[in-house]
């Protein structure tokens, strides 16, 4: 039996190119050979036409598409929170909990598809989840009102769905593109969140006030999921899992699921990333639900608002920051790229580095909101610009640390782990959180307008504090970063060997 240098125990792999699929087996190509090509007959060419879109960028686009689309739907929800609230009559931690739950399926079910991930067809996985978590979403928007409960189980289920999309489609591209190329890409990928999460809000709002129903919100997403899923089996290929990183060779050898997380477990460059991006996700999760609301009380008590009592309520703080997500989201990520490659010739720690002082600085910001919010409206807004910038310089910038520091068989089961971790200690429960804090402080003055305002504000103040968190977690990332990668790398030249040449340790 093979034994890995960690311990593992490798399983040799055929010679063929054949992979288990959920359906039986398949030969992994990204492109039909120059024979096939070139036997091409006239009533043919379509179908080679088809297979040259099949490009290693058409498919990063197709599935960076498809993660627009899944922020797009999580946040749909958020931009007609408070309609939802007036119509099923819920309090605030009532409409945390939708958060929460589908949260917290999510990170369930992402372990199992990262297990998945690492040994099946990954694109059938991906279009299976997007054509679940659409019909669910369609289905939800008929749910009446005296069913508030069957409408929060609808986005636990939603949360399964889009956990496949979120545990696998990055290691797709992570099997396509190799350094510099792999970190635009990925770049690209992630730029998905903010500006998915905008648009979730901007569609949210607009769909609500075009046709004077909340419920209307929530029928869009469903039909451009499908048309992700489609795109995603004609066009986004099943590349070899490690084929750039080993170009010399395909991977010859796989490890056990077991294995692989007492693997992850020991590599400290990436236990310390998960636990900062749980901290990244403890502060979006909260501010997605909740910043719209708050700023929305603030101007009640300026006087410049009224309170809701009749729908649909106003959506213009939604809209608003819907656009600054997604504008701050495109600036985040172009900055973060940039100032990596730039830092990079600097020292080789640049990745964490970068994410650790975005995130400390973004924290300074996240508390001027709070600050300002009573007396500027317009000063709240150049803070979550500022702030949302700085965190959202990151997302990229982590998923490449784990390429980094990870072996290709094994990068679906750690993307899944790390977003389980986040969740966890993060957005599974930080928006019900923020809630249930802001109802108890509300118990001692609940009609006071002013008072509904101070507490919301005192709860989500919780967040700057989570951020700086994330910054040390990042610190402690670059400290190890170079010995992981290096290892990683060890580890990815010795699974590319034939299994015969691998030691044997009894």
């Amino acid at each position: 039996m093979c034994v890995e240098s960690d311990g593992c125990e490798l399983e040799a792999c055929s010679s063929s190119d054949e992979v288990r699929t959920l359906s039986g087996s398949m030969s992994e190509a990204l492109e039909p050979s120059a024979r096939e090509l070139g036997a091409c007959s006239p009533g043919q060419k379509c179908g080679a036409a088809l297979m040259r879109l099949r490009s290693p960028t058409a498919a990063a686009g197709i599935l960076s598409f498809g993660n627009v689309l899944n922020y797009m739907d999580r946040y749909t929800v958020a931009g007609v929170l408070l309609d939802i609230q007036h119509h099923f009559k819920v309090p605030d931690s009532g409409a945390g909990l939708l958060q929460t739950v589908f949260i917290c399926s999510f990170m369930v079910a992402a372990p199992i598809f990262g297990y998945l991930g690492d040994r099946f067809n990954r694109k059938i996985i991906l279009s299976c989840g997007i054509f679940f978590w659409s019909a669910v979403t369609l289905l939800s928007s008929f749910i009446t009102k005296e069913y508030y409960w069957l409408f929060v189980l609808s986005r636990g289920l939603v949360g399964i769905g889009e956990s496949s999309y979120s545990s696998i489609s990055p290691t797709i591209i992570g099997d396509l593109f190799t350094s510099n190329k792999r970190t635009i890409m990925l770049s690209v990928f992630y730029l998905a969140i903010p500006l998915g999460s905008g648009l979730g809000y901007i569609l949210g709002s607009s769909a609500k006030d075009a046709a004077g129903d909340w419920h209307w919100a929530l029928r869009v997403s469903p039909l451009l999921g499908m048309t992700a899923g489609a795109l995603i089996l004609l066009f986004v290929p099943e590349p070899k899992r490690g084929s750039v990183d080993q170009p010399s060779g395909r991977i010859k050898t796989r490890t056990s699921w077991f294995c692989d997380m007492r693997a992850l477990g020991k590599n400290r460059s990436y236990m310390f990333s998960s636990l900062a991006s749980a901290a990244v996700s403890f502060a979006t999760g909260a501010f997605g639900i909740w910043i719209p609301q708050y700023l929305f009380r603030a101007q009640v008590v300026q006087k410049t608002a009224v309170s809701c009592t009749i729908q649909p309520c106003s959506s213009r703080d939604s809209l608003i920051f819907g656009a600054i997500t997604c504008v701050t989201g495109l600036l985040g990520v172009v900055i973060g790229a940039a100032t990596t490659r730039f830092c990079r010739q600097k020292t080789e720690r640049a990745d964490p580095l970068v994410c650790a002082v975005s995130m400390l600085g973004s924290a300074i910001f996240i508390c001027l909101i709070f600050v300002v919010a009573k007396k500027s409206i317009i000063g709240a807004y150049v803070c979550i610009f500022i702030g949302e910038t700085l965190l959202f310089l990151n997302w990229a910038i982590t998923a490449d640390i784990l390429m980094y520091v990870v072996i290709p068989t094994r990068r679906a089961t750690a993307v899944a782990f790390q977003g389980f971790t986040s969740h966890l200690l993060g957005d599974a429960g930080s928006p019900y959180l923020i809630g249930l804090i802001s109802d108890a402080l509300q118990k001692s003055y609940a009609t006071s307008v002013l008072w509904q305002f101070l507490s919301l504000g005192y709860a989500l103040m919780l967040c700057p504090f989570v951020i700086v968190l994330g910054g040390m977690f990042f610190l402690a990332t670059a400290l190890f970063f170079l010995d992981d990668r290096d290892k990683a790398e060890q580890q990815t030249n010795q699974l590319s060997l034939p299994p015969s040449t691998v030691k044997v340790t009894k």
